[in-house]
This record gives structure tokens, sequence and C-alpha cells, in this order.
């Protein structure tokens, strides 16, 4: 975004953006999750208002949208944030070994290769079990945070940035109009707050969903936006748009400037570690949504597919970590995040426009906050995914063509597991 859109006011708008929009989906979740205080998330409330189509279509989008790519994308990071110790490990670096296959190029460099190996770990553990898995979860998530909290204490306490920041420019590397490029950027605001419905996916396992859920989802969306703020703050702090330009591993470069080349080399380990709690998460969850799916038969009956010997949902696991590596080796880290971006939101503009037909059923539970604005919450979610998504089609058209063929693949496979099942 610092190519992109050039000013440090576009730039902090497109989170504050980001923000409030998946506030406003949060606002609605938590009247479609009182509701359907079930597991499953998009899963439940597609299905329950457009059929088991569009139900098996939304778990077909999360295998590659959902999970898959976003442990891709993970995995990517952890190279770049690890290539601050050597160049050869950037999975962006122009001199990675490139194999062209036809019209696909695979990317063989040592940062793609790390990234599939990180995956290939990682898949062999679930599918040994979660109980190492687990343990390791709990820790990695507690380095995260601290690592997260402390940069941005430490970083504004005793860094080493300046103000004057915020006020620099830099160069524009697109050539679309600003209004246009602002519709663009949300999209990498999508990716950075895709999770915030992440509670209604367990909404079966909690107690109490008619008050906790819609605690869960506005709070921790707030929550969030705050310390993304504040995060994005402190990396302006740290250093001027213009250095910011083309570098995946931001937080690495804002602690080096902020601690020197010291901080630098801490902050990007321990990131790097860290980060492997979001893979290690994603590995754990993912094949467990296609395998409840599965048991619903609402998605391959393989997926349900249990280990003999060591209980997990195999077939899931292993389908999920070759599709991650296959991202990993034939993607890029724009590409990605334009795919994951434009996907999952497309899901939930057409859960929240679901409310619209649900309103309509008698006992339908209203959530107050909702009705004290409806229906413009609803629709404004909706209008703004419209403005972004067409802009987005028109001109990003090689991840919108895939996003669509993810969907028109997924009603495809619906028929084919129908015939399968018949």
């Amino acid at each position: 975004m610092a190519g992109d859109l050039g000013s440090v006011g576009l730039v902090l708008g497109v989170w504050l953006a980001g923000g409030f929009i998946a506030l406003l989906g949060a606002l609605c979740y938590s009247e479609l999750s009182t509701n359907f205080p079930r597991s499953g998330g998009e899963y439940v409330y597609l299905t329950e208002a457009y059929g088991t189509v569009w139900g098996f279509i939304v778990g077909w989008i999360s295998f590659f949208a959902g999970f898959s790519a976003p442990i891709a994308l993970t995995a990517l990071v952890v190279s770049s944030y690890l290539s601050y110790f050597t160049s050869a490990l950037d999975p962006n670096s122009a001199d990675a070994l490139r194999v062209a296959i036809g019209p696909i190029s695979l990317n063989l460099g040592w940062g793609a290769l790390l990234a599939c190996g990180i995956v290939a770990v990682f898949t062999v553990l679930n599918v040994r079990g979660v109980s190492v898995a687990a343990k390791a979860q709990n820790a990695l998530t507690l380095l995260k945070l601290i690592v997260l909290a402390s940069l941005v204490g430490f970083g504004f306490a005793i860094g080493n940035g300046d103000w004057s920041h915020f006020s620099q420019e830099a160069t524009r590397t697109s050539s679309h109009s600003l209004f246009t490029q602002f519709a663009l950027s949300l999209v990498f605001g999508y990716y950075g707050y895709s999770g915030w419905n992440a509670a209604v996916y367990v909404a079966g396992e909690i107690r109490d969903p008619d008050r906790t859920l819609p605690r869960a989802l506005v709070i921790g969306t707030l929550f969030v936006a705050v310390f993304y703020a504040a995060l994005n703050c402190l990396f302006i702090y740290a250093n001027p748009l213009e250095e910011m330009k083309g570098v995946v591993a931001v937080g690495a470069q804002a602690a080096d400037s902020l601690f020197g080349p010291r901080g630098g080399a801490l902050f990007a380990g321990m990131m790097a570690m860290s980060l492997l709690a979001t893979i290690n998460a994603m590995c754990v969850v993912g094949p467990r949504v296609y395998y409840a799916m599965a048991k619903d038969r609402a998605f391959f009956a393989a997926a349900g597919q249990v280990h003999p010997k060591w209980g997990t949902p195999w077939v899931a696991v292993i389908a999920q970590g070759a599709c991650c590596m296959a991202l990993i080796l034939t993607g890029t880290f724009r590409s990605l995040i334009n795919y994951i971006g434009f996907t999952l939101w497309l899901s939930t503009a057409m859960a929240v426009f679901a409310l619209f037909l649900f309103r309509k059923r008698a006992g339908w539970k209203k959530q107050p906050w909702v009705s004290f604005a409806w229906p413009a919450i609803p629709a404004l979610y909706v209008l703004v995914n419209v403005y972004v998504f067409l802009y987005f089609a028109f001109i990003q058209k090689g991840e919108a063509l895939w996003s669509l063929l993810t969907i028109v693949g997924g009603a495809v496979a619906y028929k084919l597991s129908r015939r399968g099942q018949a």
C-alpha cells in the first residue's frame, strides 16, 4: 500500500475503513449467530439461505481461500522474515530459481522451498495427532502477542523513530487513480481483518451463545482494529513510506530502524517463530471443518475419513497440505492476498445479504445493535463489498478470475460429490 497509495493518510485510511467494514460485518454476524448457534459459520448461513449447493461451495472456498491460501501466504512470510539473516530465503527475490512448465511458472527458490518444508512439517504433525500441536499452539500464540505488544510499547517509548515521517509521502507505483487504488487496497485490508468472524465457526461449542458470540465478534473486531492502527502508526514512525515500498517483513524493518540491527534480528527471528502459530492453527482447524461437512454429507466423503491409529482426519489434512505447497510454488505474496481477500469477503457479503431473507421468518430474533440502524448496517456492508469487488474484477482480472473459477469449481464439485453419494 505504501507504493500504491503513496500517502500516510490513505494507508491508515485503508486500515480504518477495513476495521469499520469488519465491524459492520461483526454486527450482522452477531444476529446470524444467535439465530443459528451451530458451528460452521458461512456454511450454515448460506445453506439455510440459498440451499445445500451454496453450503458446499462455501466449504470448497474455505478449502482454497479460507485455509490453504492463508497457510501458504503465512509460510512465505516466515521465509521473508528469515531472509533478514540471508537474502537467499527471500521468496520474492529476483534471483530465486523459477522453472516454467507450460503456462505455469514454479518458484523453486530457497524461500519457497523452506515455506513448503514448514507446511510439510505441520501437515505430518497434524496427521499424527493434535496433542503436541495444541501445546505448541498455546506457546506460539503467547509468543506472538508478547512480540507484537513489546514492539508497539517499546517502539514508541524508546525507539529511534521520527514523527516527521507522517508528513512524508512516497512516489506512487500504481497507475490507477487514488479513488480506484483505494478500492483495490481495501482487499489488503480485507485480508488483514479476515478472522473477525472466526468465533461463529465454533458457535456450537460456546456456552450461552446468544450473549457470548455478539460480544466476542464486536469486542474482538474493535480490539484488533485499534491494535492494527497502533502497529501501522509504529511502522510509519519507524520508517517513511518510501522505504517501506515492496517490503513484506515490514515488522523486522521497523525493529531494525527503531532498535538497531540487533533489535531487527531479534524481532525477525521471534516473529518468524510466532507466525508458526498461525500455520499450526489453520492446519488444525481447516481439516476439521471439511470433516464436519463430510459427516453432514455436505462435502466429499473422503474428507470424513479418520486414521485408524491416530484418530485424525488424515485425508483432509494431507489434501490441504498438498494444496498449500502447490500455491506456494505457483503464487506470489500479492496475488495470494488479492485472491484470499476477494474470495473470502464475497462469502461474508452473501451471508450478510441473507439477513434480508431471514428477517422475514417467523420467530427470528433481531439483534438490537442491528435493528438500531436497520437496514443501513447490512446494506452498507454489502454495497461497500460490491464497490470493491467491481473495481477489483475489472482491474485485477487474474485474481478475480481465479476467485470466480473457485466458485464455479465448487458448483461442479458439488454435482460430482452428489453423484458419488448416489
